[in-house]
């Protein structure tokens, strides 16, 4: 019996290390966007960027969002970009009403290949990933950090705002 847990976790333990491994260069993106062609992450190449893929229903989501307008209006002008992507069920519909909601002074569209989410996230098929999941990409393309919302006890606590900034500040000094 013990021979057998050794072994699964052997088996398990490195498709779960290699899932959020920073840093990793990160592949080119293409946010899909409801009414003007898509968006690359290869066009904030020199910049740092927040890749924040969402559910615009969700309440941590929808709070991090909130948080990540403020920062966008905050470091902006030193070279920091957040992108959102969408991942709900009936997107592109619920985009418009979604930044008009919170006037989000960043582009937002959407994603609705799940297995290519994973895949450039870090994840396996196998993976169900709690919302959000930020990605924070250096100026030269290496995404440094990744969080995800189940990741309460160490990210998205009472302290998220905060913590955000601090990300946001490491990002920028890179």
């Amino acid at each position: 019996m013990a021979a057998r847990a050794l072994l699964l976790s052997i088996l398990i333990l490195p498709s779960i290390a290699c899932a959020q491994q920073v840093p990793r260069k990160a592949s080119d993106w293409t946010i899909d966007m409801p009414s003007a062609k898509p968006v690359a992450l290869s066009q904030y190449k020199g910049k740092a960027v927040l890749l924040a893929f969402i559910l615009t229903t969700c309440p941590h989501c929808r709070m991090t969002v909130g948080y990540l307008a403020k920062d966008q209006q905050t470091y902006g002008p030193r070279g920091f970009q957040v992108l959102a992507s969408a991942i709900d069920q009936g997107v592109p519909g619920v985009i418009q009403p979604f930044v008009k909601e919170f006037q989000l002074p960043f582009p937002v569209g959407y994603n609705t290949n799940g297995d290519a989410i994973l895949a450039f996230m870090g994840y396996g098929r196998d993976h169900l990933p709690h919302m959000p999941i930020l990605l924070f990409i250096d100026r030269n393309g290496t995404i440094r950090e990744q969080h995800e919302g189940s990741d309460e006890a160490a990210y998205f606590n009472q302290q998220q705002e905060q913590n955000l900034q601090k990300s946001i500040e490491a990002l920028l000094k890179r």
